[in-house]
């Protein structure tokens, strides 16, 4: 059983008593979690005529200037089967919503008016975006691609294989609680999106909307193998946000060599076997460039896992500072 150490207090993985309240600590850290650009509905609305379905919540995500995009909230516990229960409940959602467009909406406007800290986020964004108001933004993400979010205490095979076969695009958020003898608990998870928002700062002068290529870490026998060898690359967690986004994808050769040497258009991105993961194609066979490389004086922006930038920005680096 995973122990954490806070402050010299030993703190032990802690199992809920239920999902009520499971879900409560997700409410209550919805802003950590999901991000200060998304608005998170805590509201239980049947939607669907002859197939109901009570989603636990609502994101309303704007990460994205140009595609905000509404989620809806599965929170669920490990102990509840993936197949009758979270599957069953996911492909109701992937079902019904359309069916439940005016009433969704309805809703969702209702709360965000009565609550003066959401409006301000929302008018914010359409000024940004360039919305005629309210109605028409809610209108459009109500109306557009919608996703869903499983937020879970423990992430499985069994899940993962549950969602890889529903056409709805899914993200899975892991969020633990840890709590020592004192009774102070203290959470663990990885928020939404966070391999996107590592990479869109105002030192990299990158917004989301302008990521367009994904960086790999890759070993030389991987690398040679499959990278090279065989025109792809997989096993890629990604949010679902960038499937459509990601037109390049970028190989970083492990040490001796620490530099990106590689690069690939993407042709497609697909689910790789049954699992949340994807594998990214190519066009092509993969294109040498000159190597951008680790600076010898900052091993932190070495990639342990898949990063984003800009392709633009990518091949007219020198070293990784450059893009990262």
């Amino acid at each position: 059983m995973d122990k954490l150490i806070f402050n010299d207090k030993e703190f032990i993985y802690y199992e809920y008593i239920n999902e009520a309240e499971f879900e409560r600590y997700i409410v209550e850290n919805a802003n950590k979690i999901f991000g200060e650009k998304s608005i998170y509905v805590d509201i239980k609305k049947r939607i669907g005529d002859s197939i109901l379905s009570i989603p636990d919540g609502y994101l309303l995500d704007f990460s994205f200037v140009n595609e905000p995009k509404l989620y809806i909230i599965e929170n669920e516990l490990v102990t509840h089967d993936p197949y009758k229960h979270i599957g069953q409940q996911i492909l109701k959602f992937a079902i019904s919503y359309k069916a439940s467009g005016r009433k969704i909406k309805r809703f969702l406007l209702e709360e965000i008016q009565k609550n003066k800290y959401y409006l301000e986020l929302v008018n914010d964004f359409i000024e940004k975006a360039k919305y005629r108001n309210i109605d028409n933004l809610i209108e459009e993400m109500v109306f557009g691609e919608v996703g869903c979010i499983v937020v879970i205490d423990q992430n499985t095979y069994e899940l993962e294989n549950v969602l890889s076969q529903i056409t709805m695009k899914t993200d899975i958020v892991e969020f633990q609680t840890f709590v020592n003898k004192e009774g102070e608990k203290i959470f663990k998870f990885q928020p939404f999106q966070e391999d996107i928002k590592a990479d869109i700062d105002t030192k990299t002068e990158l917004s989301a909307d302008d990521l367009d290529t994904i960086v790999v870490p890759a070993r030389e026998e991987g690398f040679n193998e499959v990278f090279l060898g065989e025109d792809c690359w997989y096993a890629i967690r990604m949010s679902s946000s960038m499937l459509e986004r990601v037109k390049y994808i970028a190989a970083y050769q492990s040490a001796p060599i620490s530099a990106i040497t590689y690069y690939a258009e993407v042709s497609k991105i697909e689910r790789y076997e049954n699992t949340n993961k994807y594998i990214v194609c190519f066009k092509d066979k993969a294109i040498k460039i000159q190597d951008i490389k680790l600076p010898k004086n900052n091993h932190k922006l070495a990639p342990q896992s898949p990063r984003y930038t800009n392709f633009r920005k990518l091949i007219n680096a020198k070293s990784l500072d450059e893009i990262f």
